[in-house]
């Protein structure tokens, strides 16, 4: 009982580092190559060579010092290289607005009643 269990956990975490790292391969393809040089992050073909091989590791090898290595590169995406992207290319994806600043409403800017 305690083995199938122990079992199933496993396998919920084999599935969660798999989907984050699948999840954050597709993002690191989607961003363009001009954004990493900017944000002054490694290239798009090194996170995609580190991220491609997290998914393959996760996959194929199951090995858990190795997911637990690819887990790592993955968050560092992330936390680190995902937001410098972000404030680099104006927002990132399905955000609906070009920039603009803090202070901008829906409607345009908001002057605080002057």
């Amino acid at each position: 009982m305690l083995m199938t269990a122990f079992g199933g956990l496993m396998w919920l975490l084999y599935t969660a580092m798999l989907v984050l790292a699948v999840v954050a391969l597709v993002m690191a393809v989607l961003f363009r190559d001009d954004a990493y040089r900017a944000a002054d992050k490694k290239t798009k073909n090194f996170w995609l060579i580190i991220l491609g091989v997290t998914v393959a590791v996760n996959l194929l090898i199951p090995m858990l010092f190795l997911q637990l290595a690819g887990l790592v590169a993955t968050i560092v995406f992330f936390v680190d290289v995902r937001p410098a992207l972000r404030g680099v290319s104006g927002g990132g994806f399905g955000r609906g607005r070009s920039g603009g600043s803090s202070s901008d409403g829906p409607y345009g800017p908001w002057n605080g009643g002057r």
